[in-house]
């Protein structure tokens, strides 16, 4: 049995910042309880300071990768041999569609706070998706990644 190579692996997570405001949530949920007493804001304290990281942890966990044949951004599972060639964009191109240049039936993996994305033309004729829009750091290496035939060789065609 051969194990499938990971070619490509990025979790999109939340900045640094997003873990500052939960704590000032807690902070917050801890305040709101005081008139209460000791005991009900340090419930207050954890539990939202808690709900607040689950939520931020979430919506942080977004992973892409590209393992053997297939790219796995999110929920979404292509085979390569679905997709067209990828388009690396620059901050500028990766806002213009996700605003006026988006179609809604495009697969988003969006996360506003990274600038750059890759834009994957869908090639399968049965799919009515027209592209994939993944925000991620490394724009080039998940192009890279996605031109890599299932076999390891180079590009696709």
């Amino acid at each position: 049995m051969q194990l499938s190579a990971e070619i490509y692996d990025e979790r999109l997570t939340a900045p640094r910042s997003w873990w500052v405001i939960t704590g000032l949530i807690g902070i917050a949920g801890g305040l709101i309880l005081l008139p209460l007493g000791p005991l009900p804001m340090l419930g207050g304290l954890i539990g939202a300071a808690a709900l607040a990281a689950v939520a931020v942890s979430s919506y942080g966990s977004a992973r892409i990768r590209v393992v053997a044949d297939s790219l796995v951004a999110g929920d979404a599972r292509l085979p390569l041999s679905a997709l067209g060639t990828p388009e690396a964009l620059d901050p500028a191109e990766a806002r213009a569609w996700r605003s006026h240049k988006a179609d809604p039936r495009a697969f988003m993996l969006l996360r506003s706070y990274v600038p750059t994305a890759v834009r994957v033309p869908v090639a399968d004729e049965q799919d009515p998706t027209p592209y994939l829009y993944l925000s991620t750091r490394n724009p080039e290496g998940l192009a890279a990644a996605l031109q890599v035939s299932p076999s390891g060789g180079a590009s696709r065609p």
